[in-house]
């Protein structure tokens, strides 16, 4: 009789656990092939609204939907057995109330299975950040540069640069982190904010275009392998740059098929000749 042998998966509980430890490693998935390949070497796996732009793209994460998420947050969680789940709420999803929040929440982790939600915002989300998780949804709250907020908060562009504004981000810190997040992602914030808010709180933060002294790093896997080339952030290291083999297999194929020297069914499928009479 076989044992099947169950992957835990990591959890709120594991995560927290990291502050002031060992770096919490995130990146992005959004489908099944994509989550098997960064599942075993990841913590957190973040089905993030940039789906909008690096699949779908979209000029902005704006025109994203809830069920856009479910069904990526699906396609993830089909492909993954360790790492945490974590599922954005895209734009206009939470804003409106705080039951708005919930009952979008509730269809997320219900219905993809994920462990816990993402959502922008700080102290203005306080209360709906505390609304959430008294009530049975993890969240991983996101502050600093915020993509939702991009056309307010006057573009992209570093934040916490002067005085005033690092007070605010730094505040926004500590109101997410007593609302109940079991972590926070810190964007586009100068290093000495992001490092000065993650010594102050008692909750993981994960840097992205912020401070290596944060208690992770998270960033778009296709920025890390070099397969979304509409931009490219400035704090982003390309650890491959897969996009001119993908680009030339296609080619390779092409000529294949033109000089009619593709494989033929019988190399394929091992068809056997047939036999002579």
């Amino acid at each position: 009789m076989s044992t099947e042998i169950r992957t835990k998966r990591l959890t709120t509980r594991d995560i927290r656990a990291h502050k002031g430890g060992e770096p919490v490693v995130v990146l992005t998935a959004y489908t099944t092939p994509m989550a098997r390949l960064l599942d075993p070497h990841v913590d957190i796996l973040l089905v993030g609204d940039s789906l909008g732009m690096v699949l779908y793209g979209m000029d902005s994460t704006l025109g994203v939907s809830v069920d856009m998420m479910i069904n990526h947050g699906k396609a993830v969680m089909r492909g993954s057995s360790r790492a945490m789940v974590v599922v954005d709420m895209p734009f206009a999803s939470y804003q409106e109330s705080r039951e708005q929040a919930y009952r979008n929440a509730a269809r997320i982790l219900a219905e993809s299975g994920c462990a816990a939600v993402k959502l922008e915002g700080g102290r203005e989300m306080a209360d709906t950040i505390h609304f959430l998780t008294s009530r049975g949804v993890p969240v991983m709250a996101h502050i600093g540069l915020m993509p939702q907020s991009v056309n307010t908060a006057g573009g992209f562009r570093a934040h916490g640069r002067d005085e005033d504004e690092a007070a605010v981000i730094r505040a926004d810190a500590r109101a997410i982190a007593e609302a109940g997040a079991f972590c926070v992602v810190v964007e586009g914030t100068v290093e000495p904010v992001a490092r000065a808010l993650t010594e102050e709180i008692a909750i993981p933060t994960i840097g992205i275009g912020a401070s290596p002294a944060c208690d992770g790093q998270v960033l778009v896997a296709e920025d890390v392998l070099g397969l979304f080339n509409d931009f490219t952030p400035k704090f982003v290291k390309r650890f491959a740059d897969l996009s001119p083999l993908i680009s030339q297999a296609a080619a390779d194929y092409a000529a294949e098929v033109k000089a009619r020297t593709f494989p033929t069914p019988q190399h394929c499928f091992g068809i056997p000749k047939k036999a002579k009479e």
